[in-house]
């Protein structure tokens, strides 16, 4: 449903079918894994079976010789490069010197079967001295631990600090105080499809790589800094994404491919398993936090304080950032301080999650503000009101323009959910989201046919139905039926640079090119007409798909004008390549979550989940509400059952979908959408991205769901059964005792 409409357009804001939907239902949609090429090999890759350990020695020899092996690679030859940046890219493709975590690795082979290859793995003899693993955050933080990389000091890679007031000065204003440490496990992004990649290296002539990436632009720069290739060498061609949600934005495979297609002068299919992507795949980070928050009896915040520790994996690159510019940032308070580390383990190198860093802090931050309202005896959502940012206030992301918080809330608070009254041992979690939204790079054109159809093409991958509402967005601009435009993924030769489809940037940066491209093409259209008009361009207007003559109405059609373009300077095509300023359009989310806890056995089930979110404009409503509902799983997912679990020796004991376990439909309500407009005036068409925020209350809703029906504050996170109920027995104990 929807809350309000900020316009009344005629194809924006519609839920047409997405061209895209029959051939991925019907098994019929391009993915990596389905390129074949002639000749093609297949490779894989020889994986550490250690943590933490020094590389003597590998001897490939044997595999070499194997019958049906073209090529074997290690690191070695690949160009060398420093550490930091691409180097710790490619160090974390194939290791060296060092293995950094269990799977890390460290040999590659092409052969011309899967058979062979793993047969050929196995003839790979590799020397190694064990070194201590660092698997936990005190011993990595420890002044004596063993440093994963010899030219950094220290295994607490980054410190980052942000103040505001004085925080010493709030806390004792506060009439009540709260404060708590919370911890996050290491989580799977468990999208469908294992990253996959088609290599074929060309001594002359154009390389070609087809990959399941998030961004073919930056995997193509990656690729071609790894190898020492001209970026006009390399073309990549983006497949079909089967799921991402920020864990496709690196590369895993591509540049090892590339590079055993150099080797073997033949094109090299790879694929992880599904074992793979779990040990390798770029996990989300496991956090450990301190938080504190000071409130006045009538519901002032006084001092909001944090301390976020965020495991960063083998390489730097934990998403702290992102919990510390966003955990409280929905509140404008006088006294806020929050300081972070990010910390290197003997675990895998981790990657972005939907809203990268912001759901763990969110958790903390929400749980506590929750546990203080119920303190001085205030509504969780009038709490929020009282201190909720709005137009022209100021947080820690910043002075805000125009946002829809307070809507939020309030649709929130008259809800039929929130009114609703609770069932006896139910327990109700609020809590609020908050995501700053992506900007960048992006290039589109839009391309008018003869026949007067159109096809949009841009460089930003579809990750999420962002074809249908990109052609939305022309077929609006022109005036004309959604039936008479597609959208296509355009490769890296056929469109401008554009970045990754990340941090719900697509709609924003890249709907913006297609605005403008589209209106490129419009001018060109008037300026024809005028033309054969003999009238200036401007005395041209453009509705409904026709151009019209301003002194006597006279239209020409849009087919029409592209029908005589041959002959009246050439097709028509509208370009452009923009540059979107960063924060145009953040975006908040309230959730609310109803729970029923077994007392007998801890066991915790979803009852009722409402998500209501400020969209700005809702482009394609099913898909803002589908990017709502699932990241509403996700982060019930993430708050309920899913969690890394890693032996003594950094090895993972659950990676499959057996162990590592994912709510299914059965576990879940259907999740309710309420969809708020307050439209962003930097967009134009009011546009916020939705992709980050519904993944970020999620967290902090359903553990204070479970906290407020058992009587007692839940801080670690997953709340599985056996930890929900030692929290019942400690609080039952703790009652007793009293």
């Amino acid at each position: 449903m929807s809350e309000s409409q900020s316009q009344n357009y005629r194809i924006v804001g519609g839920r047409p079918v997405r061209p895209d939907a029959t051939e991925k239902v019907t098994g019929q949609a391009i993915f990596a894994s389905d390129v074949s090429m002639p000749g093609m090999l297949h490779g894989k890759i020889l994986r550490s079976p250690h943590a933490h350990a020094k590389i003597l020695n590998i001897d490939t020899d044997q595999a070499t010789a194997l019958e049906g092996v073209r090529a074997v690679v290690t690191n070695s030859d690949f160009p060398p490069l420093e550490p930091r940046g691409i180097g710790d890219l490619a160090r974390d493709n194939l290791a060296v010197e060092k293995v950094l975590y269990h799977g890390h690795g460290v040999a590659a082979v092409a052969g011309t079967s899967v058979a062979i290859a793993e047969k050929a793995l196995a003839l790979i003899k590799v020397e190694y001295e064990v070194l201590e693993p660092m698997l936990t955050l005190d011993q990595a933080m420890h002044e004596n631990a063993v440093l994963l990389h010899d030219h950094l000091p220290s295994n607490i890679y980054m410190t980052d600090e942000q103040s505001v007031g004085d925080i010493e000065a709030g806390f004792k204003q506060a009439d009540e105080i709260v404060e708590r440490e919370f911890t996050t496990p290491t989580i799977h992004q468990a999208y469908l499809e294992p990253p996959a990649c088609v290599a074929n290296y060309l001594t002359q002539g154009q390389s070609i790589l087809w990959s399941s990436t998030q961004g073919h632009f930056p995997l193509r720069d990656s690729v071609c800094r790894m190898m020492k290739m001209d970026q006009a060498s390399l073309k990549v061609i983006p497949t079909e994404v089967g799921g991402g949600f920020g864990g496709k934005i690196s590369m895993y495979l591509d540049a090892i491919a590339m590079m055993l297609s150099k080797q073997s002068g033949r094109p090299v299919k790879m694929a992880m398993t599904r074992e793979e992507n779990f040990r390798i795949g770029g996990p989300g980070a496991a956090t450990r936090m301190r938080v504190k928050i000071g409130a006045k009896k009538d519901g002032t915040i006084t001092a909001m304080y944090a301390d976020l520790i965020y495991e960063s994996g083998a390489f730097p690159a934990a998403p702290l950032g992102g919990g510390m510019r966003s955990m409280f940032s929905a509140y404008e308070v006088p006294n806020v301080h929050v300081e972070g580390r990010a910390v290197m383990l003997n675990k895998p190198k981790v990657r972005a999650y939907r809203g990268p860093g912001a759901p763990q802090a969110t958790f903390a931050g929400e749980s506590v503000l929750n546990e203080l309202s119920a303190r001085i005896g205030m509504d969780p959502i009038e709490f929020r009101l009282k201190n909720a940012v709005q137009e022209g206030s100021t947080s820690t992301a910043g002075t805000f323009r125009d946002i829809g918080l307070t809507e939020c809330l309030e649709t929130a608070k008259r809800s039929e959910h929130y009114r609703s009254a609770l069932q006896p041992g139910q327990g109700r979690g609020i809590a609020v989201g908050f995501w700053g939204n992506g900007a960048g790079v992006s290039s589109a054109a839009t391309h008018m046919n003869s026949d007067g159809t159109v096809n949009v093409a841009t460089g930003s991958a579809d990750l999420s139905g962002t074809r249908i509402a990109l052609a939305m967005i022309a077929a609006e601009e022109l005036g004309v039926p959604l039936d008479v435009v597609s959208s296509s993924v355009a490769d890296t030769e056929s469109i401008g640079y554009t970045g990754s489809s990340a941090g719900s940037r697509t709609i924003n940066a890249t709907g913006q090119a297609v605005v403008a491209a589209t209106q490129d093409a419009i001018a060109q259209m008037k300026q024809r007409a005028a033309s054969g008009w003999n009238v200036a361009p401007d005395s041209v207007d453009w509705k409904d798909g026709h151009a019209i003559n301003q002194a006597t109405d006279e239209s020409l059609s849009m087919a029409k004008i592209c029908r005589a373009a041959p002959s009246t300077g050439g097709p028509i095509t509208g370009n452009s390549s923009l540059t979107a300023t960063g924060g145009l359009g953040p975006s908040f989310a309230v959730h609310i979550c109803d729970v029923d806890v077994d007392p007998e056995t801890g066991q915790v089930r979803v009852a009722r989940y409402t998500t209501i979110q400020d969209a700005g404009t809702a482009i394609h409503r099913d898909a803002v509400e589908g990017q709502m509902q699932g990241g509403a799983v996700q982060g019930i997912g993430w708050a309920l059952n899913e969690e890394y679990i890693f032996g003594d020796d950094g090895v993972i004991e659950n990676a499959s979908f057996l162990d590592y376990r994912i709510p299914l439909a059965s576990d879940l309500p259907m999740i309710e959408t309420i969809v708020v407009e307050v439209p962003n005036k930097m967009h134009p068409y009011g546009v916020r991205g939705v992709g980050e925020a519904p993944i970020i209350p999620p967290l902090a809703t359903v553990a204070s769901a479970v906290s407020n029906a058992i009587g007692a504050p839940i801080t670690d996170l997953p709340c599985s059964p056996s930890r929900v109920l030692a929290q019942i027995q400690a609080a039952a104990q703790s009652e007793a005792a009293n």
